[in-house]
C-alpha cells in the first residue's frame, strides 16, 4: 500500500520535548511550543524567493514544478475557501463565523506561495488595538466598551495576492500645457467693476518614449463574498517578505486564491498602463499635459504568489454581528460598528438649539 504524500504546506512540526504542535511566533523567525516553551528557528532559504516566469504558467507549462495539492474547506454560508490548520478543534469561517464541517474537506491544487510576509503582531496585541479603537468611536453606545471578544472567533489569516514585475516601454504623442495669466475687468455680484486675473493655457506638441522597471504590482487573488478586507488596511511593506516556509503558517488560516493568475495578470496590465501614463506626463513636463496616444509593451514579465497577514474577527452587540480587521504587519484597523440613536439625537438637538440662540441674538 502506498504511503500518503505529506504536502509541504500541511506539514506539522511537533515539539521534540512534549510532542505538541509548534506554532509561529509573530515578529520572529521562530516557532514555539505553547506548553513547554521550546523554540525552533525557521531556516530561511539563503537564495531568497524566486520570481517565476509568467508566460509558461499562463500557457499551463511548468506548473507541476511549483504546485501541489492542499486540503481546503469551503464555507457554504459566504463562499470563502480556506486552508485551516488541524490544531483548531472548533472550526469556524474566518469571515462569517459559521461552523465549517471537517467532512467537507476537499483537495485542490494551487501554485505554491513564493513568499510570505509573516505576522508582526500577535493576537494579544490585536485585542489591545481593537479596544483602543472602540474607545475612540464617536456616538458609540456607552456599554459597547464592555463588549467581549471571543478569542475563538479571532483568527490570524494569510491572504493570497499576486505580484507582477516587468520591464515597461511606451511611446506617446500629446501636448504640453503652460499657464499664463491675463487681467480683465468684470462686473461682480454687486454690480461693481473689478479687476480679475484669469488663468489660460498655451499648448505645445509633445512626443517621446519612456521606459523603466515596474516592481511588485500587487493584485488581490481572492474574492471575499462577505467580510471584504477594507482598503484602509490593505497596505503592507513588501520589503518584509520572506522566502516561503510552512513554519510561518503554523497556527494560522491560509485562504486559497480564487482569482486565477490570468485574471490577475490582466488587472496588472491595467495598472501598468496607468503607470505608463504617469511616466509620459512626467516626461512631457510643463504645467499640465494631454496624452493623445500611447503604445505600451511589457517584457521580462515575472510573478509571485504571496501571502499577507491580517487578523479577522467579529463581535456581537445587541444581537447583531460586526466585523473588524487588523493588518497583521502594521496594526492598522478598520471595522463596522454600532451607533447610539440617542447620542446622535441629542447631538442634533444641541446643534439646532445652538443655531437658534445665535439667530435670536443676531435679531436683537
Amino acid at each position: 500500500m502506498e504511503e500518503p504524500t505529506i504536502q509541504k504546506t500541511e506539514l506539522k512540526k511537533a515539539c521534540v520535548n512534549c510532542g505538541a504542535e509548534l506554532k509561529y511566533k509573530p515578529g520572529t523567525t521562530q516557532i514555539s511550543c505553547e506548553y513547554c516553551g521550546h523554540l525552533e528557528t525557521i531556516a530561511l532559504d539563503e537564495n531568497g524567493f524566486e520570481e517565476l516566469e509568467l508566460y509558461p504558467f499562463l500557457e499551463e507549462m511548468g506548473a507541476q514544478k511549483h504546485s501541489e495539492e492542499i486540503s481546503m474547506l469551503h464555507c457554504k454560508n459566504c463562499g470563502a475557501d480556506q486552508h485551516v490548520e488541524e490544531n483548531y478543534k472548533s472550526l469556524h469561517c474566518v469571515y462569517c463565523g459559521q461552523p465549517l464541517v471537517i467532512e467537507d474537506t476537499y483537495k485542490e491544487e494551487w501554485i505554491l506561495p513564493g513568499a510570505v510576509l509573516p505576522f508582526q503582531i500577535d493576537k494579544k496585541k490585536s485585542f489591545g488595538i481593537f479596544k483602543n479603537w472602540v474607545k475612540r468611536l464617536w456616538f458609540a453606545p456607552n456599554n459597547l466598551k464592555k463588549a467581549a471578544l471571543d478569542p475563538q472567533f479571532t483568527k490570524g489569516l494569510y491572504l493570497p495576492y499576486w505580484t507582477f514585475d516587468a520591464q515597461l516601454f511606451a511611446t506617446y504623442t500629446g501636448q504640453r500645457g503652460e499657464y499664463y495669466y491675463e487681467t480683465k475687468r468684470v462686473r461682480n455680484s454687486k454690480g461693481k467693476m473689478v479687476t480679475q486675473r484669469v488663468r489660460k493655457t498655451r499648448w505645445y506638441p509633445a512626443s517621446g518614449q519612456v521606459s523603466g522597471f515596474v516592481d511588485d504590482t500587487l493584485i488581490k487573488a481572492s474574492h471575499q463574498k462577505t467580510g471584504r478586507i477594507p482598503n484602509k488596511i490593505a497596505s503592507w511593506d513588501l520589503k518584509k517578505l520572506q522566502p516561503f516556509d510552512s513554519g510561518f503558517l503554523s497556527g494560522f488560516v491560509t485562504e486559497k486564491y480564487t482569482i486565477p493568475l490570468k485574471d490577475g495578470h490582466l488587472r496588472s496590465k491595467e495598472i501598468a498602463r496607468d503607470i505608463a501614463d504617469t511616466w509620459c506626463r512626467r516626461d512631457i513636463g510643463g504645467d499640465t499635459q494631454r496624452v493623445h496616444s500611447m503604445n505600451m509593451s511589457l517584457s521580462e514579465e515575472t510573478f509571485k504568489h504571496i501571502l499577507l497577514p491580517v487578523y479577522v474577527s467579529a463581535y456581537r452587540f445587541n444581537g447583531k454581528e460586526y466585523n473588524f480587521f487588523i493588518n497583521g504587519e502594521n496594526g492598522r484597523i478598520s471595522g463596522s460598528r454600532p451607533y447610539s440613536f440617542w447620542k446622535i439625537f441629542f447631538a442634533v438637538v444641541a446643534v439646532l438649539a445652538f443655531i437658534g440662540v445665535i439667530v435670536l441674538v443676531s435679531k436683537k
